[in-house]
C-alpha cells in the first residue's frame, strides 16, 4: 500500500485590523442584518496598505514549522496557493522561502482560487508518494481586499485577508490523507473572475476606469454551482475512502457562505455540531479559508488525534476539491 501523507504542523495568520458589518454600513448601501442573513458574516480581517500577502504566509508557516518541530532548512518543497500574490512575478513562494530561510526547498505557486489549498495538499501528497520529497510546506494565502470593489455592495461584504499553512510528511501509520478529489470546469469561468492586469485586460487607464482589476461575481449562479459541486466533491472523497458521513468526526467546509456549508453538511448526512464554522469572524479568505479553519480546529481542541476530518471547497474557475484526513 502506498504510504499516506500526514499533517504534522499547522498555523495561520490574519491582519489585526477588523472591518465589521457596521463599518460597511457607512461605506455602501447595506445592513448588518442583510449581510448576516445571506452570508453568516459578522466581520472580517483587512490588511493595511503596507502589508503583503507574504507577510501572512511567513507567520503562518513559522507556526506550522514550530509545531512540526522542523527548521525551515529541512523543507524540500513549498507549495503556495494564491491568486493575490505580492507581484505578478516572481512567485510569492520565492519571498516566503527567502524570509523563512528554506533554501533547500523547491518552491512554486499555484492558482486555483478558493480551492488552492486542497489542490496544493493533493500535489504534496503525490510528491511525497514518489519518495523524492519528504517534508513539504503547504500554504493557502490571500489578500482578497486587494481585488475587492468597495463600491459593489454584493461582493465587498464577503471577503477578508489571511493565510494558513500546514507541514506534511510521510506517515508510517494509518494517520494521514485517506482520500482526495479535485475537479474543475472552465466553461463557467465567466461567473467569477478578475481580468485586470492579464492579457485580456492589460493594465491601462481604460482597465482602471472599467474597474477590471476588481473581482466580478454572478452571485446567484455561483451559489447554485457551489452547493452542487461541494456536495458532489465531498461524496466522491467518501466513496473513494469507503466511508459515509457517519464516519466523519469533523467537517471543514470552505467558508464562503453559511447556507452553502449547511447544504453540504445536509447532503452527506453530517450534523451541524460537527461542522467548523468561522466565517462569522473572517469572511471568505479564499485559498486561506480551509487552512485557517483547520488550524483553529486543532488549536482549540475540536480536532483531536484519532479523528477523521473531511475538508471540501469550491472556487473560481470553477474549481472544487475535497480531502479526508485521519489525524
Amino acid at each position: 500500500m502506498t504510504p499516506r501523507t500526514k499533517i504534522i504542523g499547522t498555523g495561520h495568520s490574519v491582519p489585526e485590523r477588523i472591518l465589521t458589518n457596521f463599518d460597511l454600513e457607512k461605506m455602501v448601501d447595506t445592513t448588518d442584518q442583510w449581510i448576516i442573513e445571506r452570508t453568516g458574516i459578522h466581520e472580517r480581517h483587512i490588511k493595511e496598505p503596507e502589508q503583503n500577502n507574504s507577510d501572512f504566509c511567513v507567520e503562518a508557516s513559522r507556526q506550522a514549522l514550530e509545531e512540526a518541530g522542523l527548521g525551515a532548512s529541512e523543507l524540500d518543497m513549498i507549495i503556495l496557493a494564491t491568486v493575490t500574490g505580492d507581484m505578478r512575478f516572481p512567485s510569492t513562494s520565492i519571498f516566503v522561502q527567502a524570509r523563512l530561510g528554506a533554501h533547500n526547498a523547491v518552491v512554486f505557486d499555484i492558482g486555483a482560487a478558493c480551492s488552492g489549498f486542497l489542490y496544493a495538499l493533493s500535489i504534496a501528497d503525490n510528491m511525497i508518494a514518489t519518495g523524492k520529497y519528504t517534508k513539504i510546506l503547504v500554504i493557502g494565502s490571500e489578500c482578497m481586499t486587494h481585488v475587492t470593489d468597495w463600491s459593489d455592495r454584493n461582493t465587498c461584504v464577503l471577503f477578508g485577508d489571511g493565510a494558513g499553512a500546514a507541514v506534511v510528511t510521510k506517515s508510517d501509520s494509518e494517520k494521514g490523507i485517506i482520500a482526495s478529489y479535485m475537479g474543475s470546469d472552465g466553461r463557467l469561468a465567466h461567473l467569477l473572475y478578475s481580468s485586470g492586469g492579464g492579457t485580456v485586460s492589460p493594465a491601462s487607464y481604460e482597465s482602471v476606469d472599467n474597474r477590471d482589476h476588481y473581482l466580478k461575481m454572478a452571485g446567484r449562479d455561483v451559489f447554485l454551482h457551489a452547493v452542487k459541486a461541494m456536495g458532489d466533491s465531498a461524496q466522491r472523497a467518501l466513496d473513494e475512502a469507503g466511508l459515509t458521513g457517519n464516519d466523519i468526526d469533523l467537517l471543514i467546509p470552505h467558508q464562503a457562505n453559511v447556507r452553502i456549508m449547511d447544504a453540504t453538511a445536509k447532503r452527506i448526512g453530517i450534523p451541524r455540531e460537527k461542522v467548523v464554522i468561522n466565517i462569522d469572524r473572517y469572511g471568505n479568505t479564499s485559498a486561506a479559508s480551509i487552512p485557517i479553519a483547520l488550524n483553529e480546529a486543532r488549536r482549540t481542541g475540536r480536532l483531536l488525534p484519532g479523528m477523521t476530518c473531511l475538508m471540501v471547497v469550491f472556487g473560481g474557475g470553477f474549481t472544487w476539491a475535497s480531502a479526508i484526513v485521519k489525524f
